[in-house]
């Protein structure tokens, strides 16, 4: 007589299936990272040798301490190798993606005062960058590429958030020019990621000292996204991706004061005023991309709008109300003060 499995039995198998085809997809791979020495790179790079044996991963940045650094760190990995060049240089890249099969576009200049300061620099490396990208891996015949996007892409209200709108309009679009059976692109979006270079949390753990910590307002939300997760995110793009869409991850917000109770409770919590460009609430996706937005696999992912783009995949996906905004402020799941202070000093001990 044939067993018949129970649903979480059943359930538990089709993760273990899909859990090993995405483990198989990695294996032997040629990947090559821009800016890979950031928090990003790196830690997508030690979870990639660590669990899904790739055979190489190229690391493409301009910084040859940060590269020499990295290189220490991963005690001279001999699948780790250490390309000099810039995303502004549209032949380099050609020349370090030749024979990879997977990219990963990190580089960028993201820093909102800086970029605002110089907006041509900006221009160059998140604008330009981006069609070097895309020309390259077309060029060389990668088969997958995953940008990483931001919130301040959303509505952007700064030059940081405009450079990278117009980079994910340019990946979209990358499609139509590699055409039916070339090279594929997609997006991931998430905001900022706690524990990375730029995270809130090591300034407010270096203002407890002082005894006051400072806060822009205490309105404003932001969502909770680890690098794991971040990294799991590009990860699941590879997997499902047909290329044009932009994944979305479905993580918990928090109050950036909670945040600040949650480190320091003892500290007196000074409000400083909002800071020019900044936004109070973290929009992953607003009203106009809501309309072409799913939920899928445990992420939001917002379809391609183009009449050559043709899914055969997302046949299990969950249709969203055609307002549908994924903002911090009006999320489903939060963290309270007790869930931050864990998470933190879990990180931070």
């Amino acid at each position: 007589m044939k067993k018949t499995l129970h649903t979480g039995q059943s359930d538990k198998l089709l993760q273990q299936t899909i859990t090993g085809n995405i483990l198989q997809e990695w294996k032997n791979k040629k990947i090559l990272v821009t800016g890979g020495t950031g928090s990003f790179g790196r830690h997508f790079c030690r979870l990639m040798l660590e669990k899904y044996q790739p055979e190489v991963i190229r690391i493409y940045s301009r910084d040859e301490l940060k590269q020499h650094e990295m290189r220490i760190e991963f005690k001279d990995d001999s699948r780790l190798r250490f390309f000099i060049g810039d995303v502004r240089d549209g032949r380099r890249l050609q020349r370090a993606m030749k024979d990879v099969d997977l990219v990963i576009h990190a580089a960028a200049l993201k820093q909102v005062p800086a970029c605002e300061y110089n907006p041509f620099e900006a221009v160059k490396t998140n604008i330009h960058g981006a069609q070097n990208v895309i020309d390259g891996a077309i060029d060389a015949g990668v088969k997958k590429v995953i940008a990483l996007s931001t919130d301040k892409a959303v509505s952007p209200v700064n030059l940081y958030g405009a450079t990278k709108l117009c980079s994910d309009k340019l990946f979209i679009q990358g499609n139509a020019y590699a055409g039916k059976n070339g090279t594929r692109f997609s997006c991931v979006r998430y905001g900022n990621v706690i524990g990375s270079r730029g995270s809130v949390i090591p300034l407010f753990l270096q203002q407890k000292a002082t005894g006051t910590i400072t806060i822009t307002d205490d309105r404003m939300t932001r969502f909770w996204i680890t690098l794991d997760e971040a990294v799991e995110l590009v990860v699941k793009g590879f997997h499902y991706m047909e290329g044009g869409e932009i994944f979305i991850p479905k993580i918990p917000s928090m109050r950036i004061i909670d945040l600040a109770r949650a480190i320091a409770p003892e500290c007196k919590i000074k409000t400083i005023g909002i800071r020019p460009g900044e936004k109070l609430h973290e929009v992953l996706t607003d009203e106009n991309e809501g309309r072409s937005t799913i939920s899928y696999k445990g992420m939001y992912v917002i379809m391609p709008n183009n009449t050559w783009w043709k899914s055969g995949n997302y046949k299990e996906a969950v249709d969203l109300p055609e307002d549908f905004i994924y903002s911090s402020d009006t999320n489903d799941e939060w963290l309270k003060v007790a869930d931050l202070k864990g998470a933190v000093f879990g990180m931070y001990p």
